[in-house]
């Protein structure tokens, strides 16, 4: 994980995209935000070797490819797995068997985007602030 990396946003609804956009600059954390539609241009980009995220903050439900089948790629992806990028899951629908299957593909978290933009903006300064002060294995590489 890198703290310094940008904060990778995967969502396709253009109005809860503007709210994160607004929410994330309002917070004002320095990382650059990225926007992607779909899961497959998240993931094409996320190939990048030269690109190493700080987290990935996903909705489920997204065209071309879900953000279920997108963790797998990460997730069994050697190249992306060693980057030990956070895999959060924000969705509008929140059931016990998605949040069950999101857990057994090692998601880190499972978040109901809020009705609020207070709370979206609190709940996202909770996500981030706990993965600052995580450690990862990676950053021992250095």
């Amino acid at each position: 994980m890198n703290k310094k990396g940008p904060i990778i946003v995967i969502e396709d609804d253009q109005d809860d995209r503007l709210m994160l956009e607004q929410a994330f600059n309002d917070l004002g954390y320095p990382n650059e935000v990225r926007y992607f539609e779909t899961g497959k241009k998240a993931l094409v980009y996320l190939q990048d070797e030269s690109i190493y995220p700080f987290i990935i903050i996903s909705d489920v439900n997204l065209p071309e490819l879900n953000g279920f089948e997108l963790r797998k790629m990460v997730h069994t992806n050697e190249g992306l797995s060693a980057k030990c990028i956070p895999y959060i899951f924000f969705s509008t629908a929140v059931d016990r068997k998605a949040v069950h299957d999101a857990y057994t593909m090692s998601v880190q978290g499972f978040f109901k985007k809020p009705h609020s933009y207070d709370s979206l903006m609190a709940t996202l300064r909770k996500i981030v602030e706990y993965w600052l002060d995580c450690y990862s294995p990676n950053q021992f590489l250095k």
